[in-house]
Formats: C-alpha cells, sequence, structure tokens
C-alpha cells in the first residue's frame, strides 16, 4: 500500500504561482510513476502532469510552459510548480502514484483545491 498526502493548494490571482506537494509513503519501492490529475466541476478528472521513477515528464497541452513537475526521491516527494495560473486551472488537484502491471494499481491523494480567481 501507498499513502499519499498533498499540499499546498488556495486562492492565487490570475497570473500567479503556486506550488503543490505530494508526499508518499508505505510501500514507495513498488511505484513506477506519480503525477498530478485535476477535476473542474462538471468535468471528468484529467491528467496535469507525470513523472517515472527514471525521471521521464508528460504534461498535459494546456499546461506545457507553465507548470513543471520534480520529484525529491531523498524525501519521497513530487511537486508540481504552477506558474501563470488561468481561471481555467481552476480545480481540485489530486497526487497520483501508478504500480505498473497487468493491471495497474493506482493510489490517490485526499485532492487539493486551486482556485485562481482575482
Amino acid at each position: 500500500q501507498v499513502q499519499l498526502v498533498e499540499s499546498g493548494g488556495g486562492l492565487v490571482q490570475p497570473g500567479g504561482s503556486l506550488r503543490l506537494s505530494c508526499a508518499a509513503s508505505g510501500s514507495i519501492f513498488s511505484i513506477n510513476a506519480m503525477g498530478w490529475y485535476r477535476q473542474a466541476p462538471g468535468k471528468q478528472r484529467e491528467l496535469v502532469a507525470a513523472i517515472t521513477s527514471g525521471g521521464k515528464t508528460n504534461y498535459a497541452d494546456s499546461v506545457k510552459g507553465r507548470f513543471t513537475i520534480s520529484r525529491d526521491n531523498a524525501k519521497n516527494t513530487v511537486y508540481l510548480q504552477m506558474n501563470s495560473l488561468k481561471p481555467e486551472d481552476t480545480a481540485v488537484y489530486y497526487c497520483n502514484a501508478v504500480e505498473w502491471g497487468y493491471d495497474d494499481t493506482n493510489y490517490w491523494g485526499q485532492g487539493t483545491q486551486v482556485t485562481v480567481s482575482s
């Protein structure tokens, strides 16, 4: 089992920045990749950014050039630096960890609210 605890959400004005953190604990040796998803009201959950254990990253087109995902292996923590935030970035952001396999095993954090508004 893997436990994920997120922090760093909040209210920010358009053009501002926030950094989300996700600390992993438990069977972290089994994790192949971690990432951030978001879900806005009335919309499906979507991938924002992901990073593999080897450091390969992947971003949604809507956040490329504005968001950066990184990891600190010593702290078992993944970060999402969000710059130039837009109102359409408003959503609940969820941390995800995945164990690859015949059937992938996904773990989720509790979610943190990000609101971009003036």
